[in-house]
């Protein structure tokens, strides 16, 4: 993923090991690695475009990452692809975790870059699919020619990640 800018999440205080005080932005924060590894690990997102009457359109997309960045892929005629269309600019959002202490996410805000050119929607859509569970192994490539006729891929520039990882708060075992 290219670099890991951060912004604050307020300014809540937690003692540091050295009895300094440190921002729980800070402190919660993932590394580069830990972003990356989370990306390339998790297989859905939610993904936010801009309404016409600048309403957020909120969905959940089956994604891959490619050459470090997020690709995903939609029917041409979809919302989110008209939303794009008009104003590309995106949120990302990958999250798991049940309990407070177990909350990890990675935001990124960008730019969607349109991919049209056949092989580019292929290569996104075969590489959704390998991701995906329930698609037969020799199905997939029948599966990803049949749907890309219909599709648009998408690549997502970061302007802006955040990440957290709650289990950070979490005193050291021992």
């Amino acid at each position: 993923m290219r670099g890991h800018p951060g912004a604050g999440h307020g300014d809540h205080r937690i003692p540091g090991a050295r009895g300094d005080t440190v921002k729980q932005r800070e402190q919660v924060a993932m590394t580069a690695a830990e972003t990356t590894a989370m990306l390339a690990g998790s297989s859905k997102l939610q993904l936010a475009t801009i309404n016409r009457d600048g309403t957020a359109h909120l969905v959940t997309m089956f994604y891959a990452m490619l050459d470090g960045q997020i690709a995903f892929w939609t029917y041409r005629s979809s919302q989110k692809a008209r939303n794009i269309a008009r104003d590309p600019r995106v949120t990302c959002l990958v999250e798991t975790g049940d309990d407070y202490f177990d909350l990890r996410g990675v935001q990124v805000a960008g730019t969607a870059r349109c991919v049209e050119e056949p092989a580019g929607v292929l290569d996104i859509g075969r590489r959704i699919a390998a991701r995906m569970g329930g698609v037969p192994a020799d199905a997939v490539e029948d599966y990803v020619t049949h749907a890309a006729r219909k599709r648009l891929g998408y690549i997502v520039e970061p302007a802006r990640i955040i990440s957290w990882d709650h289990r950070k708060l979490l005193p050291p075992a021992g």
